[in-house]
C-alpha cells in the first residue's frame, strides 16, 4: 500500500470568504483545500506555508491545528494507475494571510486560486476534502 501524507489550510479573510485552489490533475477539475504533500523530512506546518505560497501567492501564518482526516483509496479509484491502494492522511490547519498577493500557479497541480462566500461553495465543483475541512473549522 502507498501512503501520501499531506498538509492543507483553512484561510478565511474578514468578509467570512475561504481561499480555494483549482486542482486539475484529477478525474475531473475541481476546488480543493490549498495545500499538498509533504516532502522528505519536512514539518507539516512548513509543508502548508510552502505550498500556499506556490498555489495562492500568500503566505500564511499558520494557525491551530483543526483535524486529520484519513483515508485508503482502493487502486481502482485512483487517479494513477496502479494495483496499490492509496492510504492519504490529511493533515488541516486553520490559517491566517500574513503577506503576499493572489497569484495563480504555474506548472503545478492546480492553476488559480480564489476566495469564495461560503453560500458559492456550495455550488462548485469541489473535492470531497472541502467539506471536511470545513466541517473541522466548524465553517459548515
Amino acid at each position: 500500500m502507498d501512503m501520501r501524507v499531506a498538509a492543507y489550510a483553512v484561510v478565511t479573510d474578514d468578509d467570512g470568504r475561504v481561499l480555494l485552489a483549482r486542482w486539475i490533475e484529477g478525474r475531473r477539475v475541481a476546488w480543493t483545500m490549498p495545500g499538498g504533500g509533504l516532502e522528505p523530512g519536512e514539518a507539516p506546518d512548513a509543508a502548508v506555508r510552502r505550498e500556499l505560497v506556490e498555489e495562492t501567492g500568500y503566505t500564511v501564518k499558520v494557525g491551530e491545528l483543526l483535524g486529520i482526516h484519513s483515508r485508503v483509496i482502493p487502486a481502482s479509484q485512483r487517479v494513477q494507475k496502479t494495483d496499490q491502494p492509496l492510504h492519504t492522511l490529511r493533515i488541516v490547519y486553520r490559517a491566517t494571510v500574513s503577506g503576499g498577493h493572489l497569484q495563480y500557479e504555474t506548472d503545478g497541480s492546480t492553476d488559480m486560486a480564489e476566495w469564495f462566500s461560503l453560500d458559492a461553495v456550495a455550488d462548485l465543483q469541489r473535492v470531497k476534502l472541502v467539506d471536511i475541512a470545513l466541517r473541522m473549522a466548524g465553517l459548515i
